[in-house]
């Protein structure tokens, strides 16, 4: 049986100690600010996060690019000229077309590799939830599981991944077309934070709405606190977008306090989602009941 690398793309949000820990690569997308195209990096090589989003607190708006087909040449034909099957775990279908060029890609390299096999994941997720189903990946590929029944596993899980994020608005998500909401929800009442969750279809969901930021950050525990399952097993992944320290410590601490789990991993929310949802954004992530909610 072929060795498996696993990959995954910058929406994934995978700091370098998580992709270190398990043996992950990532194929890059590109944002695109005042006219210069730049390589969105998770380890935050051209800018710094807090530069990243100073960017959009005054009012400018970073685009982005999905996974172009060149850079899934590059990464694939490494791995592949190593000798590996690759399961790549990408950004859902309905926030990036990545799992589609990848596909397109993998087949004409496999026409040079015949032996070879390479698994496009559509993750049904974005952010660390996206990373988590690459870090499942990496754990059946540490089992001795082969390349066909790890895509298996994670096509099956992927809608196990529960996650609750608060914003301070929808602005920066309306503006990038990436999230479903209704009318209601925005309209920037004063005090009033969204909770975002992704469903069951991949989307990002506005689903409810609570008064004042740290109500918020008690009502995204308490939501994760009803849906997961075997938390003193599991580590909770915190990410955020470049937030006041005070904050990201209360909210570790309100984890730990409120669902036991066995670690709370923090790392920043990076550049692709972060240009999407803008700064400040703050949520959690962890396994538990099976997402069914369609927006």
């Amino acid at each position: 049986m072929r060795p498996v690398k696993i990959l995954t793309d910058s929406c994934s949000d995978l700091s370098r100690d998580l992709r270190e820990k398990y043996d992950i690569d990532y194929a890059r997308m590109k944002t695109v600010y005042d006219g210069k195209e730049q390589w969105a990096s998770l380890d935050f090589e051209y800018y710094t996060p807090k530069q990243l989003y100073d960017i959009m607190r005054k009012g400018n708006r970073i685009l982005t690019t999905q996974v172009p087909p060149d850079e899934f040449t590059r990464i694939f034909t490494e791995y592949l000229d190593k000798g590996f099957d690759i399961v790549y775990i990408g950004c859902s279908l309905k926030q990036s077309g990545s799992v589609n060029t990848g596909a397109v890609v993998a087949r004409t390299l496999l026409e040079s590799h015949p032996d070879a096999n390479i698994f496009c994941v559509d993750s049904m997720n974005a952010c660390i939830g996206e990373g988590m189903l690459a870090i499942k990946g990496a754990t059946y590929r540490a089992q001795g599981l082969g390349a066909k029944e790890i895509y298996d596993r994670l096509v099956a899980e992927r809608k196990t991944i529960n996650e609750y994020v608060t914003v301070h608005s929808l602005d920066s998500l309306k503006r990038a077309g990436r999230v479903k909401a209704s009318a209601a929800f925005f309209g920037n009442l004063l005090g009033v934070k969204p909770i975002l969750i992704a469903d069951a279809k991949g989307d990002q969901l506005a689903i409810k709405k609570v008064k004042g930021r740290q109500n918020s950050l008690h009502e995204i525990v308490s939501m994760l606190k009803e849906t997961i399952i075997d938390a003193e097993s599991q580590t909770v992944y915190l990410c955020h977008a470049d937030c006041e320290q005070e904050e990201i410590d209360t909210l570790t601490q309100l984890v730990k306090d409120e669902i036991g789990c066995k670690d709370v991993h923090v790392s920043y929310i990076g550049p692709i989602i972060g240009a999407s949802i803008g700064p400040d954004a703050i949520g959690i992530w962890a396994y538990g009941k099976e997402v069914t909610f369609e927006g």
